[in-house]
């Protein structure tokens, strides 16, 4: 396999969007976005025809021009999901690949006093924006949502949240069962603490004053910070730790409102809508490091549990970590294309 660009049989269009909702968020982060819309083979051969539509979202760190990273001896997803496309596999549909950066390094795809509104950010500028420019089939019963690690989380929630809109989601290793993928992440974070006298604050202010990841601490201090400005801002905004960054013990009500935004904890008050979806991909790597299989059984027990027929769901653990599983991508691409084009 060569190691250098492809060219698509469809054709990748990139768009900026600029965002009346993300204009003064908090952490004075663009409110011009990068938004990227596929369209498949013979999309402008057919003027008449409308297609589903899949947004993509991506993993904490995660932003749009790593689409195109390119590792020895695979494809990037770009060019995976024009194959899925080109190739047959699966009905044509528009991809449409969504920016929810923050300075953090990502939003959860929520609506947070400490990031910004990106939820409604996707679900009430992003989609309009798509189906008014691009030719969709519009209801919700063929749009879908994919995502891995937090941008797994994000498919989870944002059809649970808003079914008027998404009718099918995959999840790969998507962050839930919060006992498991964040608690050990926070004995850490208070170890790294340590150093920065139990200052986040302190640790955030040297982290954007020299070259990043160059601190064992930053990978977890980052995400920490990042998903309590996500999931337990103050009402000025500030990222409140849901444990005690001396001792790292637990502040209930913080850690509360983590466990809130958990999926699994979140299938009974959105059960109606889940059973409402037209497709559910759940899949994870049987060695995830953060549990995140675990995490997945328990969702996809959830669903069963509260009504979801088996005949909606794809439920897989593949033999793999957490990371390197972009591979998976294409597999649910085709999954939800043939779901959502019915």
């Amino acid at each position: 396999m060569l190691p250098w660009r492809a060219d698509l049989e469809g054709r990748l269009d990139e768009h900026v969007i600029d965002s009346a909702l993300l204009r003064g968020n908090p952490l004075g982060d663009p409110h011009e976005r990068p938004l990227w819309v596929y369209v498949p083979p013979g999309y402008d051969d057919e003027p008449g025809r409308r297609y589903p539509s899949i947004y993509v979202i991506q993993g904490y760190t995660g932003h749009l021009a790593m689409w195109r990273n390119r590792s020895p001896y695979r494809r990037p997803f770009i060019e995976t999901a024009d194959q899925v496309f080109a190739g047959g596999s699966a009905p044509p549909a528009i991809v449409v690949y969504v920016d929810a950066w923050t300075a953090y390094g990502g939003s959860q795809f929520v609506d947070s006093a400490g990031t910004g509104p990106y939820h409604s950010y996707l679900c009430d500028e992003v989609v309009p924006w798509v189906d008014e420019h691009y030719r969709t089939l519009a209801g919700r019963d063929h749009r879908g949502i994919t995502g891995k690690s937090s941008g797994g989380f994000g498919a989870m929630i944002t059809p649970m949240l808003r079914p008027d809109l998404f009718g099918g989601l995959a999840t790969h290793a998507g962050d839930t069962l919060y006992e498991y993928c964040y608690l050990p992440e926070f004995a850490k974070a208070t170890r790294h603490l340590r150093e920065y006298g139990g200052d986040i604050r302190r640790w955030w202010e040297g982290f954007r004053s020299r070259v990043a990841f160059t601190d064992p601490a930053d990978e977890v201090l980052l995400i920490v910070l990042g998903c309590s400005a996500a999931f337990s801002p103050g009402p000025d905004g500030v990222p409140e730790l849901p444990f005690d960054p001396e001792t790292g013990a637990l502040r209930p009500q913080a850690w509360q409102r983590w466990l809130d935004w958990d999926p699994v904890r979140m299938v009974p008050e959105h059960a109606e809508a889940l059973r409402s979806m037209r497709a559910i991909w759940i899949d994870a790597g049987k060695r995830d490091e953060f549990y995140l299989d675990l995490g997945a059984q328990a969702f996809h027990k959830a669903l069963l549990a509260h009504g979801v027929g088996e005949d909606a769901v794809h439920f897989e653990l593949f033999d793999a970590g957490h990371g390197a599983i972009d591979y998976r991508y294409p597999l649910s691409l085709a999954w939800l294309a043939e779901r959502l084009s019915a």
